[in-house]
């Protein structure tokens, strides 16, 4: 496959405005929709040797050994000023596979993105630490692009980034961005997160918390005076905390627990749900490590902070299910689609049903869906 090849595939992920495209062997290759909906763009499967002209033409030999050894590699590839592409290359029934990410260098501002304004709040603080806690494809690296993006035209300093791979480039404007990519900038994580401090940052964002090293190196930047913003892979919030704790061992438990309710600002977590004017909506869960969160933390009453959420809805903390329920309220999304992406269905579904928030006949017709995946199921298990 050649260059001129592999542009005409990123053309037309470009052209159909398509989010990511799938590449196996076998297949044709697909792209997916704006609203989920997967597209193929040809009729003929991929062979190995198509597969193979991309990683010759995107990779190095280094690129080549690192996805020998570990059957995994992420890069990004820019084409112009304008469009940058996330590569992520695997093996999957002993054959290669890729899957390509569409990035936009155009840097989304946070009014565009509607994250809610306690995004921009915290990114101004001087120090501390914030979180994005989300599943993967949930708009983080983006949110975290557009609060840096704030930051930078608001406020002067040094941002320092250290990426896996780097997905949006900023410009300077107040403040100076250094961003550098792991395996390309720098060797690792870990030597790029040792040597910040040097640099003289005034902000550290960290593209993914991956094991404890990243973590120790989060809370001792925001300890030692600095604010870093990172990212990590949860469902919410409060199993964000979980999660970070889990990264350390049990001797440790209640230092870590008295560190990070000392220094975390916030963590924000978010998931695109489908809207009714087939558009994405944006649905958060939003954690503020004020008053009785803090005390919730350092004590270790994890399972305690969710309930304490929903109460400090006023302050500008929610749940996804608040969050949810505002936006079926609102008209923006189905109530099919609030229960299913519900962390606690049952009790969303109650919540609804006793403001009134649905119609009788919305309520019948979803439990007639849920009667009659019921029904499927325990016919399935007869079989």
């Amino acid at each position: 496959m050649s260059e001129l090849l592999v542009d005409k595939y990123l053309d037309e992920l470009v052209k159909k405005n398509g989010s990511d495209m799938y590449l196996t062997i076998g297949h044709p290759p697909v792209i997916r929709m704006q609203d989920d909906q997967i597209v193929p763009i040809a009729k003929n499967g991929l062979r190995p040797i198509d597969i193979d002209h991309f990683i010759q033409e995107l990779m190095t030999k280094d690129n080549i050994a690192e996805f020998k050894e570990k059957m995994e590699l992420n890069l990004a590839f820019t084409r112009g000023s304008k469009q940058r592409f996330r590569f992520n290359f695997f093996r999957q029934q002993q054959q290669n596979g890729i899957v390509i990410r569409r990035i936009s260098c155009n840097i989304p501002t946070i009014e565009e993105l509607r994250l809610p304004e306690i995004y921009a709040k915290a990114i101004m603080r001087k120090r501390g630490l914030i979180i994005l806690a989300s599943p993967g494809g949930s708009g983080k690296s983006t949110s975290m692009a557009a609060m840096i993006g704030h930051r930078n035209r608001n406020m002067s300093g040094h941002v320092v980034t250290i990426e896996d791979p780097i997905e949006f480039v900023h410009e300077h404007q107040k403040c100076i961005i250094t961003q550098r990519e792991v395996g390309i900038d720098t060797v690792s994580y870990n030597n790029a997160l040792k040597n910040a401090l040097r640099q003289r940052a005034d902000v550290i964002a960290i593209g993914e918390i991956r094991d404890r090293h990243a973590m120790e190196h989060a809370i001792r930047f925001a300890e030692t005076g600095h604010l870093c913003i990172a990212t990590l892979h949860s469902n919410n919030a409060s199993q964000a905390i979980d999660r970070m704790i889990n990264l350390f061992p049990d001797d440790t438990r209640t230092y870590v627990l008295s560190t990070l309710a000392q220094n975390l600002i916030a963590i924000f977590s978010q998931r695109l749900v489908n809207g009714l004017k087939k558009e994405r909506e944006l649905a958060t869960d939003i954690l503020l490590n004020e008053g009785l969160i803090k005390n919730h933390i350092i004590k270790g009453e994890i399972n305690d902070i969710k309930d304490s959420q929903e109460r400090f809805y006023n302050l500008g903390m929610r749940t996804f299910d608040q969050s949810l329920y505002d936006l079926f309220t609102s008209h923006k999304i189905s109530l099919e689609t609030a229960i299913d992406e519900s962390d606690n269905p049952s009790a969303l579904k109650l919540r609804i049903n006793q403001t009134g928030a649905a119609t009788v006949e919305m309520m019948n017709s979803l439990n007639n869906r849920s009667m009659s995946g019921y029904s499927r199921s325990k016919s399935n298990d007869l079989e």
